[in-house]
């Protein structure tokens, strides 16, 4: 059984991420029942050491005729009995959301509350939008549009510079995705009034991409041979990203090992082998390694499959690397402010 952090602040964070996966999975049920097979999504539990440290909650995406991967997170992690940790209770929605079609851009959207043993606490605000197939003028208008108006003026312009700073792509010349948020430590020192802004900033990202993924769906009922490879080929891209830059997938897993299917949750069902191992005389060392240790765990195929085994694999490819290479989180991605995300479990 699952045991929730006692904190008042995380009680509420708590109610705030349910409440927005209830919003979000209603949502993407609709499409599904509009558009596939009605096969809605299912949940799945996970325990922190049998529920004592908290654990979560993510519903996947089952209609495979609408979705190619999606999973709705969400999480809380407390060390309500151990006061040794400087890590009271870290509470977080995190989503993904992978369409078959390759006109409808994928999503990502995090929003979370960490509170410290002093009783410090802050906000993480993330959303970028990620079409398959470029230009997509008309989606990036929607979200940006749309990320102006959840942020407003006063974070509007550090926002968006920080996400194009943390889901960029040194050595590929690129970013991941074409529209861009990322606030990190936000806290104003009005606990309910941040709550209330991250709910409705939350709300709005779902809003504009449930929006952006019906008109998408609805203009486009089929699409090509090509247009197929141009999805696969920015899966791949994303599939880069998120395993040798992501700073939260990387910390995530190097917390702990009981959560590593929803940790990875967030990559695609296939991936271009070939175009991911020409990337490897790209990468900076020792990273260069971990590429190469990653494309030997994945099967020979290709297109390459990324099933629960694999992801299981992947994921114990990653925490031997950073054992051995700890100074290579240095390279991980990043705005302005680093959060100790691994100190604060230790």
């Amino acid at each position: 059984m699952k045991i929730n952090a006692t904190a008042t602040k995380a009680k509420s964070a708590n109610n705030l991420v349910e409440s927005l996966q209830n919003y979000f999975v209603t949502k993407l049920n609709n499409i599904s029942h509009k558009f596939g097979n009605t096969q809605e999504f299912e949940a799945v539990e996970w325990l922190r050491d049998e529920g004592r440290h908290g654990g979560g909650i993510r519903f996947e995406a089952r209609d495979e005729s609408v979705f190619n991967r999606a999973s709705v997170n969400i999480s809380q992690v407390h060390y309500d009995d151990d006061n040794t940790k400087r890590l009271s209770s870290a509470t977080a929605i995190s989503c993904i959301i992978h369409p078959q079609n390759p006109h409808a851009p994928s999503m990502h959207m995090h929003f979370s509350w960490t509170e410290l043993r002093d009783g410090k606490g802050y906000w993480r605000l993330m959303a970028d939008l990620n079409p398959s197939i470029l230009p997509d003028d008309i989606s990036k208008k929607t979200f940006d549009t749309m990320l102006d108006i959840a942020s407003g003026k006063k974070y509007s312009e550090d926002g968006k510079a920080q996400g194009n700073r943390y889901f960029n792509i040194p050595v590929l010349g690129r970013k991941r995705g074409v529209s861009h948020f990322y606030q990190e430590g936000f806290n104003t020192g009005d606990f309910e009034a941040d709550r209330a802004y991250v709910e409705q900033f939350a709300k709005k990202v779902i809003d504009a991409y449930i929006e952006i993924i019906v008109q998408s769906l609805q203009h486009y009922n089929s699409f090509t041979k090509e247009e197929k490879q141009e999805q696969l080929n920015y899966h791949t891209l994303y599939f880069f990203q998120v395993l040798t830059l992501d700073r939260g997938t990387t910390s995530g897993l190097l917390v702990h090992d009981q959560n590593d299917i929803g940790i990875m949750g967030s990559i695609p069902s296939h991936i271009n082998r070939d175009l991911l191992a020409s990337w490897i005389e790209k990468m900076p060392k020792p990273q260069d390694k971990l590429l190469t240790s990653m494309l030997n765990t994945l099967p020979k195929e290709n297109p390459t499959p990324i099933n629960v085994e694999t992801k299981i694999k992947l994921a114990k490819v990653i925490r031997e690397h950073y054992k051995r290479y700890p100074e290579a989180i240095s390279l991980q991605a990043s705005g302005k402010i680093i959060p100790s995300t691994v100190k604060n479990h230790s």
